[in-house]
């Protein structure tokens, strides 16, 4: 199944047909031994946070992602200064959230924006033809805080960078997590018409 999804998103389009894509799907014991190491590191807390967004971030953003945290914690009955629960949660990132199948993807970091672009569209493609065949996933930018960590283990060619991980596997429906209503921006919220009243 993972292959089909795989053989679906190479057809994504890239500029010049570069296809700046490297994946690294684990899973058993593969997938157990990087969580491990991961887990270890978050424990040990000696890497530096990861800076994923612009401190301080447009006003408008910071108030999603306000809202989202708000949500997103109080899911799972967690208050927003029990930092020590937060923590447990983000920990799972590192598990793959418990799914049978992670996949880390990677990128020569000699490449532009316009390859990261790329690399969205490569990412996105993979989460359509996911849930095509009833699968579900998640990105996360959590692994790339351990970037030498992972590209050691999984001997990344010298220099590759972390895009960021994923985790792949059926959707646990009675998951609050996986019911929440998130609101999105209208359309209007965010796009301009011009030369359609002509």
């Amino acid at each position: 199944m993972v292959e089909d999804i795989l053989d679906v998103a190479r057809f994504s389009p890239s500029n010049s047909n570069i296809q700046p894509w490297h994946v690294y799907v684990l899973a058993g014991p593969e997938k157990a031994a990087l969580s491990e190491r991961l887990r270890q590191a978050q424990m040990e807390d000696r890497h530096p946070p990861l800076q994923h967004l612009p401190d301080p971030l447009p006003e408008e953003m910071r108030v999603r992602q306000e809202a989202f945290g708000s949500v997103y914690y109080r899911a799972m009955g967690i208050s927003r200064s029990d930092m020590p629960q937060r923590a447990k949660v983000t920990a799972r990132n590192f598990d793959f959230f418990g799914a049978p199948v992670g996949l880390i993807f990677a990128i020569d970091p000699s490449l532009t924006k316009f390859s990261w672009l790329d690399y969205g569209l490569f990412i996105q493609t993979i989460m359509i033809a996911a849930s095509a065949i009833g699968l579900a996933t998640c990105p996360q930018v959590s692994f790339v805080r351990y970037q030498d960590i992972i590209s050691r283990h999984l001997d990344f060619p010298e220099g590759f960078q972390v895009v960021c991980g994923m985790s792949l596997g059926f959707s646990d429906d009675e998951s609050l997590v996986n019911r929440l209503d998130m609101t999105r921006e209208p359309v209007e919220g965010f796009t301009r018409f011009l030369g359609f009243d002509a």
